[in-house]
C-alpha cells in the first residue's frame, strides 16, 4: 500500500466489539467479540457491523481481533479456536469490503497480549512475542497493513515491531493514554516515537482514549514528522487496576461498559465537535473505538 496513506485525511471505523454487542450478540465470559467468530450464526452479524461503519463513512476497517488474542482464549476455554477464528475474522472483513464494492483497506487488529490497558506483560516476554507472532502469521494474508492495538508500553511495541518484523508489512501503531497524557508505563508520545519508529511506520494514534487525554497530547503529536490521530472511546472512566483476567467476574452476559460506564456527553455532536478540532490541529487519522458507533462516524465523515 502507499506508505503516505495518512497523509491525507482518513476516516477509520469505530467500536467493532461493543457494536456487535449492540446488535444483539450475547457474549460469552469475556470473549466478547471473539464469541461472534466462534458461532458461525453469528458471522452475518459481523460482516453487517463492518458495512455499517463502511456506509457511514469509514475507509479503514480493523478484523474484529481484538479478542482473539491467544490469552483472552484461555482465560474462557477457548483456545482451540484461535487459528480458526482469527483467519475468519479477515475473511468477513473482505466479505464486507467486496459488498460495499468501495476502496475500503483492512487492518490487521494485533491487540496487547497481555492485559488491556496495563504495562505489565508478565515476567515472559518470549510468551508475549509468541503470541504477537502467531496471531500476525493468520491475518497477514488479506489485509492492508497491521494495527497495533492499545499498546500500553514502549516495551511492548518493542516486542510487537520485532514479532511482525519478517512479514515487511506497513503498521500503524495504535498506543492507550491515560488521562495524565502519558502511557500506563508513563512513558510519553515522543519517548515511543524516538525509540522504535521504523521505516514500515504509517503512522501512529492514541487508541482507545479519552477526549481529554488526546487533548493533553496536541502540542506534542505536532511535533511528530509522521501522521498520527486517534481512535476515541466513549467510556465513562477506566479504573486503576482494571482488569478482565477472570471470567467469572462477568458472567454470560458481561459487557466492559458494566464496569467502565458510557460517556453519553460524547454523542455524535459533541465527538464531531472534537474530531474538527483535532483535525484543525492537524490529525489526519480519525476514528473511535468502544462505544463509538456508525452514528458517530456518519457525523465525522462530514468533515472530508
Amino acid at each position: 500500500m502507499d506508505k503516505n496513506y495518512f497523509k491525507k485525511t482518513r476516516i477509520l471505523d469505530g467500536g467493532m466489539g461493543q457494536e456487535l454487542l449492540y446488535k444483539g450478540l450475547k457474549p460469552k465470559g469475556t470473549l466478547w467479540s471473539a464469541h461472534a467468530l466462534i458461532e458461525k450464526n453469528c458471522h452475518k452479524m459481523v460482516v453487517d457491523a463492518h458495512l455499517d461503519f463502511i456506509n457511514a463513512g469509514a475507509e479503514v476497517i480493523v478484523t474484529s481481533t481484538f479478542t482473539a488474542r491467544k490469552n483472552r482464549l484461555i482465560q474462557n476455554d477457548s483456545e482451540k479456536y484461535f487459528e480458526e477464528i482469527n483467519i475468519k475474522a479477515v475473511e468477513l472483513a473482505q466479505k464486507a469490503r467486496d459488498i460495499s464494492k468501495k476502496g475500503i483497506l483492512i487492518a490487521g487488529g494485533l491487540p496487547n497480549q497481555k492485559q488491556t490497558y496495563s504495562a505489565d506483560l508478565g515476567k515472559d516476554l518470549n510468551v508475549i512475542e509468541k503470541n504477537f507472532f502467531d496471531q500476525a502469521k493468520l491475518l497477514k494474508n488479506g489485509i492492508d497493513f497491521f494495527y497495533l492495538d492499545v499498546m500500553s508500553s514502549g516495551l511492548e511495541c518493542e516486542i510487537a515491531l520485532k514479532a511482525i518484523e519478517a512479514y515487511n508489512i506497513p503498521v500503524l501503531v495504535g498506543i492507550h493514554l491515560k488521562d495524565d497524557g502519558k502511557l500506563p508505563s508513563s512513558e510519553t508520545i515522543n519517548d515511543i516515537v524516538t525509540k522504535y519508529k521504523n521505516n514500515n511506520w504509517l503512522g501512529i494514534i492514541t487508541a482507545c482514549v479519552s477526549p481529554k487525554a488526546y487533548e493533553l497530547v496536541i502540542n506534542d503529536l505536532q511535533k511528530l514528522e509522521i501522521p498520527y490521530g486517534f481512535k476515541l472511546n466513549a467510556f465513562k472512566k477506566i479504573p486503576e487496576g482494571y482488569t478482565v483476567a477472570s471470567k467469572d467476574q462477568w458472567g454470560n452476559a458481561g459487557n466492559p461498559n458494566t464496569v467502565l460506564g458510557v460517556n453519553s456527553d460524547l454523542n455524535e455532536s459533541n465527538f464531531y465537535e472534537y474530531v474538527k478540532k483535532f483535525k484543525e490541529n492537524g490529525a489526519t487519522i480519525l476514528g473511535g473505538c468502544c462505544e463509538i458507533r456508525p452514528s458517530h462516524i456518519k457525523e465525522i465523515a462530514k468533515l472530508i
